[in-house]
This record gives C-alpha cells, sequence and structure tokens, in this order.
C-alpha cells in the first residue's frame, strides 16, 4: 500500500520551524551539564569491546589513548548516551551519527572528479540535526584544544561552523528541490574558496559578497576576509602547499597505489602482504577464527556473492569482469577497531587491473537506543543507504552481504578512490576556521536532502543564538572527554584494560 506523502506549503513548513522554538529554544543547548546517574565511560567502551575481536581491542584503546581528539574519535557511543538527554526540536534528518571533524574529506565521484563530502556513515541513523551539529562543533573544540590553540580560537573556530551550518541551511531553504539534491563540494570549489580565504589573509579582499550570504570575501562555503588576519605570510605559504599537496596525493590513492603498498608478487601472482595485526591475509586468518583455510574461502566468495545481488545490474556486470585473488583483515579507524574488516583484491583483464574493495561490519548505530531502531533489519544495509540519501555523490560498488555466522553483517566499497583527508593535528587556527566553514556547509547541504530546510532553517533564525548556544555546548563536552580521557588512561594504567600502542 503507497505511503501517503505531507506536501505543505513554504509558509506551512517555516511555520513549524518556528513552532519548533516552543519545543527546544536556539539558546536552550546552552549550559550542559552531565546527568548526575552518566553511566561510566569506560564501561560504555568494555560494553562494544564484547562483539568485536579480542586480539585487536588493545589496538583500539592504544589508538584511542593518543590524545583526547583520538579518544573522542573513538567516543562516539558515549556521546550518543549523552547527547539523549539534551533538547531537541523534533525537526529530523538523516544523521550520519558520528560527524567529528575526521569524518570529512575527498574522494572521488563517478564521473572521476574530486568531491568533497562526509565520508563516515557507520552510525547513520535518522534523528534530530541537532546530534550531528553537536557531534561536529565539540569535535572542533577537542581538536583546537589539542593543537594547542587559545580558547578564544577555539571558541571562534568552533562558532564559525554552526555559522556556516546556520548560513548554508537558509541558503539551502530558498533554492528550488533539485538544486538543493544537486548541490556538491567539487575540488574546484575548494581550490577557488582556498583562493579567497588566502587572498582575505593577505589583505586583498575586495569586501564584497557574492550574493550567497553576509560574509565579506566569500567563497562558496562562506568566510570573512577578517577570520584569517592572524596568517603570517609564511603560513600562507604552507596552507597553500600542504592543500596541492594533500590534492595529488588523493589523486593518486587507487587500487594501484594500494597494489604496491599492500601487495607482493610471488610466483608472478600478486598477494597481499602480512604486517600483523593490522594486516593478515586469508594465508593466516584461520589462527585469528579457528576455521579452516579452504572453509574461509568458501565464506568469502558467499559473502562476494550476496554483495553483488545487491549491486544495480549494470554494476553487477562490470564487477563479474573480476575475479577474486586474494584477501586479508585490515584495521581501519580508530572507533572501528575490532569490529571485523577486511580487504579483498580482485583482478580484471591481467595482473595489472587490479581493484581493492574494503569490507567492514556494520552493528547496530551506537543512536539505536536513543533513538529508534533502525527501519533496516540488515545493518550493511542501513549504512549503505543512509551514505547515498547523503552524499551529494557515492561510490558505486557500495553495496551489503550477510556475514556467515549469525548476527554478522557487513558493508563493501572501494578502499581507495581517490580518497583524502585533513592532517587535523597539523593545522593552524586560521586553516581550521577554514576547514569548519566547509564542513559547516557540508553538513547542512547532507541534512537538506534528507530533512526539511525550510523548517530548520525557520527554526534556526537569523541572529546567532544558536550559534554561541552550540559553542557553549561544545566548550561544556570538550572538558566532559577531558575527564572522559584521563578516566580511560587511568583505567589502561591500572591494567583494567589493555592497551597496546604505535599499531
Amino acid at each position: 500500500m503507497p505511503t501517503t506523502v505531507e506536501h505543505l506549503t513554504l509558509d506551512e513548513r517555516s511555520a513549524r520551524g518556528l513552532a519548533a522554538r516552543a519545543r527546544a529554544n536556539p539558546d536552550s543547548h546552552t549550559g550542559w551539564t552531565p546527568a548526575p546517574d552518566r553511566p561510566d565511560p569506560v564501561s560504555l567502551i568494555e560494553e562494544q569491546n564484547l562483539r568485536r575481536d579480542g586480539d585487536l581491542l588493545p589496538v583500539r584503546h592504544g589508538r584511542m589513548m593518543a590524545s583526547p581528539f583520538t579518544f573522542y574519535r573513538g567516543a562516539a557511543k558515549i556521546m550518543a548516551v549523552d547527547l539523549a538527554l539534551t533538547p531537541t526540536s523534533g525537526l529530523e534528518v538523516q544523521l550520519c551519527g558520528d560527524a567529528h571533524l575526521s569524518n570529512f574529506g575527498a574522494y572521488a565521484s563517478p564521473e572521476r572528479t574530486m568531491v568533497f563530502d562526509i565520508n563516515d556513515f557507520d552510525e547513520t541513523l535518522p534523528g534530530p540535526f541537532e546530534y550531528d551539529v553537536k557531534r561536529l562543533a565539540a569535535s572542533l573544540t577537542v581538536a583546537a584544544s589539542n593543537n594547542g590553540f587559545s580558547k578564544s580560537d577555539a571558541h571562534a573556530i568552533t562558532k564559525t561552523m554552526v555559522t556556516s551550518y546556520r548560513e548554508a541551511m537558509a541558503e539551502f531553504a530558498l533554492m528550488r528541490t533539485l538544486d538543493v539534491w544537486y548541490a556538491h563540494t567539487s575540488e574546484e570549489d575548494i581550490k577557488q574558496s582556498i583562493a579567497a580565504f588566502l587572498a582575505g589573509a593577505n589583505g586583498k579582499g575586495d569586501g564584497k559578497g557574492d550574493g550567497k550570504g553576509k560574509h565579506k570575501h566569500k567563497g562558496k562555503h562562506g568566510g570573512s576576509a577578517d577570520d584569517t588576519t592572524s596568517m603570517t605570510g609564511k603560513q600562507r605559504k604552507e596552507a597553500t602547499k600542504r592543500f596541492e599537496k594533500n590534492a595529488q596525493k588523493a589523486h593518486s590513492r587507487n587500487s594501484d597505489q594500494a597494489l604496491s603498498k599492500l601487495g607482493e608478487e610471488v610466483d608472478g601472482r600478486y598477494r597481499i602482504v602480512s604486517v600483523p595485526p593490522v594486516i593478515v591475509p586469508a594465508r593466516d586468518l584461520h589462527t585469528a577464527y579457528g576455521i579452516k583455510p579452504g572453509e574461509l574461502e568458501d565464506v568469502v566468495f558467499d559473502l562476494f556473492r550476496d554483495y553483488r545481488s545487491t549491486l544495480r545490474p549494470d554494476v553487477r556486470q562490470l564487477l563479474e569482469r573480476f575475479e577474486i585473488i586474494d584477501w586479508a583483515r585490515k584495521v581501519v579507524g580508530v572507533g572501528s577497531v575490532g569490529t571485523r574488516a577486511f580487504i579483498v583484491l580482485l583482478q580484471g583483464r591481467d595482473r595489472d587491473d587490479p581493484l581493492f574493495l574494503q569490507v567492514k561490519e556494520a552493528t547496530r548505530s551506537v543512536l539505536e537506543g536513543p533513538l529508534r531502531k533502525s527501519a533496516f533489519r540488515q545493518p550493511g544495509e542501513r549504512v549503505v543507504q543512509g551514505q547515498r540519501l547523503m552524499q551529494a555523490s557515492s561510490d558505486i560498488f557500495l553495496g551489503w552481504s550477510k556475514g556467515v555466522q549469525a548476527d554478522r553483517y557487513y558493508y563493501w566499497r572501494q578502499l581507495r578512490d581517490m580518497k583524502g583527508s585533513a592532517l587535523v593535528e597539523l593545522m593552524a587556527p586560521a586553516t581550521m576556521a577554514f576547514y569548519a566553514r566547509t564542513c559547516g556547509w557540508t553538513l547542512a547541504r547532507a541534512h537538506a536532502r534528507s530533512g526539511d530546510a525550510v523548517s530548520i532553517a525557520a527554526y534556526l533564525g537569523d541572529d546567532d543564538a544558536f550559534d554561541l548556544s552550540i559553542t557553549d555546548f561544545s566548550e561544556r563536552y570538550a572538558a566532559q572527554n577531558e575527564q572522559d580521557f584521563a578516566n580511560f588512561t587511568d583505567a589502561i594504567r591500572t591494567h583494567r584494560i589493555e592497551a597496546l600502542q604505535q599499531v
């Protein structure tokens, strides 16, 4: 039976956003404090560890203990529990669920041009738009503090992101439906924005807007020349060089480059190298899972057939021209360590035609519990469908499969496809402010695709009450993250949990 879709007028949608202020005024996010019965953060991490590969848990803990920022990256479940008790407007979107600033980056579109977008959707779920805004804003405050920035710089950077989100949502509220859907950030857009940013830093801004917002000297993602006056000439040159180097590196990150890093030639045939515990190839994996090598091969081919059935017919036919050569377990990320993740090496016409796919375990989102359960019974499909809804352009090889073991699910994608990410720890204050604006615009665009930009824009309003309120929340939450990090490192020191660093 077809679902009835509500079609409100623009006035009705705007009125709905204004009415949402009664549920949670834009300044209601100020003054956050942890709940008196807040769960022990280490216990929440231990709870997540129960279904993860035990031999990798020390690696996960070691990566999280590197800094308060890496701890924050791995602490999505902790923040999900905290967010459940925060005020929300009732205006829902498709959430990333883990929208910290390191989960944004560049990758290749199907048209082989580089785009910038959110790039991690392990926790995606429909929910209040404020959840993603708070997760991103707090990550900026934590990262700024981690880089040794002053409190005033950290405050300005965080507020810059929230302002960018609010003003971008106001722009999307004025755009036609398809224009919102097709909006994206290309490599050329980033180049132009950086040029405008550096021109402003050099005192060459002309003070004129571009018709897209209120800031002076705006590129696509906004930003005033006033934001960058603290940059020296040397810093401007370094920022330009770093961008060009990162862009060049991203263009070279493909299956050929992956093969040179992850493969080795034995008897005229490529196979994946062994670098335990980070990379454990199929020939050695039976020791980790207690399954005979031949049985593991059957498992992989069953997963592959299941995955192919979720692809579009044309992509399925394309993939059928490749054969599996080898596969391995490969540790990735920070928060994901311990969940099962694999890489699969495929060969096309010959040995010089490689394709690397990544297979990641999908579990229940950390937001399921604080929010309602996913409409998808298969967590891998939840991740893929959420990614397709939020990204302006997605990997053609995105798909999902059910594991052989009960309650194990996976999603598939290309391992390296011109993927690049910012080096957060090397950012200067002005550079992070520019990056914050870009991420704010990008998050607003992702939310506008699935939510009601008119209602959200009406709720956010024209002043900076929401911006200041979220910034206040972020500063308070960053302080709590510091305390949680101290508790976590103390748990390692007292041998409650084990950690293995620099792996």
